[in-house]
């Protein structure tokens, strides 16, 4: 099955025109757009039954603790979980990081541990283990990559030892858009006995993904990239690990009874959502996985392949374009982050605004990745359903204008 080219129409933002020229929209990697059903969905919660959940009795408040709970119930078929309560819903996958380092590492990591990610982490996969080791005397190790943007897969046995509490890697490069051998590492991982967390912001919106298939503890992942409203995301955790972890936020809802001095928590996974959760966008974040569900994710990744396939073949005829990552469209998600001689990325993201063309200039937060690259920043084109060859062929001219403009050799 593939991505009808009728979709476009689901999309209202991608109609209007700025400055003059069609908005041409290649930066989903950092947020997705939304398509009408997920809007309508939002909407109709605050039109309809506007209610904070799990607390009222009357008609509007059960429909809105219904539909939150169902939210959950398509997450978790979305990801492969064996049950809803392996979900917990947070802001985003940052906070679902830093609740595991919180939660499951203090419990977990102490003096002399070894906590391993990889160089070419996000830092919201880095900061949260940086905050870890240093609170617990925890060492932070490394899996380097190659020249091509693959990681190092030959350290992997020197750097794993009896010390590897957590192994946390991004599962596709948001830089890179290197698609890592997550169920070797957390095979090998394993062996040791270490605990594997995946960062899966950039890859539960453009492939398939089940969890257990890939043999990890923890799957991190924000709605935003997936056609969903800002400000929900969560995690996917084995029953076990969350019944073991300690809650991250104190307050209501995460409360099974309170005494003065004392109290005892919520099961599975309310412990973990503490106050007021954000019913809305969690509705609609459910609707976003129905919408995906229907196209299909292998046709998601097969459309993402054969356009990121195009566009290296067309950036490639672009002088003086360094592409960072992967030579082949079989090993990458739908991202090409790329430097040009001689422009700043910043001056390449402006001139290509003027024709429309919206990409990510900037470290895309990997700064560890640039500095070892010897860069401080890149461009970032990025694909997903609603994208098209045309629209790469206006950044490929809109690349050859820049080359023009800065009079670059």
């Amino acid at each position: 099955m593939a991505i009808p080219a009728t979709i476009r129409d689901d999309f209202p933002i991608l109609k209007q025109r700025v400055h003059g020229r069609p908005l041409v929209y290649l930066d989903s990697a950092n947020t997705s757009q939304k398509p009408r059903v997920v809007i309508d969905a939002l909407v109709r919660y605050y039109e309809e039954y506007n209610a904070n959940i799990h607390r009222g009795v009357y008609a509007i408040a059960e429909r809105a603790t219904a539909e939150y709970e169902a939210a959950r119930a398509k997450v978790a078929r979305f990801l492969g979980a064996a049950e809803p309560a392996e979900i917990v819903f947070t802001r985003n996958i940052t906070e679902a990081l830093n609740l595991v380092a919180h939660s499951w590492g203090r419990r977990h990591v102490g003096p002399g541990d070894e906590i391993l990610t990889t160089e070419m982490e996000h830092h919201s996969d880095l900061v949260p283990w940086q905050f870890l080791a240093q609170e617990r005397g925890a060492r932070l190790r490394h899996i380097p990559f190659d020249d091509e943007g693959r990681l190092v897969l030959g350290d992997l046995d020197r750097l794993l030892t009896a010390r590897t509490k957590i192994v946390s890697l991004v599962h596709v490069s948001n830089t890179f858009g290197t698609v890592n051998p997550v169920a070797e590492i957390a095979r090998r991982a394993h062996a040791y006995g270490a605990v594997v967390v995946v960062d899966g912001a950039q890859s539960a919106p453009h492939r398939p993904v089940d969890v257990q298939a890939l043999g990890v503890d923890v799957f991190g992942f924000t709605g935003h990239k997936m056609l969903a409203p800002m400000g929900v995301g969560g995690l996917w955790a084995r029953r076990a690990l969350l019944e073991e972890m300690e809650p991250f936020l104190g307050g209501g809802e995460m409360i099974s009874d309170v005494w003065l001095d004392h109290a005892t928590w919520n099961e599975v996974p309310w412990k973990f959502e503490a106050g007021t959760q954000n019913v809305g966008d969690t509705i609609a974040l459910g609707v976003a996985v129905e919408y995906l569900e229907a196209l299909g994710m292998d046709a998601v990744a097969a459309h993402e392949q054969e356009l990121t396939a195009y566009a290296l073949e067309q950036l490639r005829d672009v002088p003086g374009l360094r592409i960072l990552g992967p030579a082949g469209a079989a090993d990458r998600g739908g991202v090409i982050s790329f430097a040009m001689d001689g422009v700043h990325p910043h001056d390449i993201a402006q001139v290509l605004d003027e024709d429309g063309v919206c990409v990510r200039a900037g470290h895309h937060c990997t700064k560890p990745l640039h500095r070892r690259l010897g860069i401080g920043s890149s461009v970032r084109a990025s694909f997903y359903v609603y994208t098209t060859r045309e629209e790469i062929d206006v950044l490929a001219r809109s690349l050859l204008k820049v080359r023009s403009l800065f009079r670059v050799a």
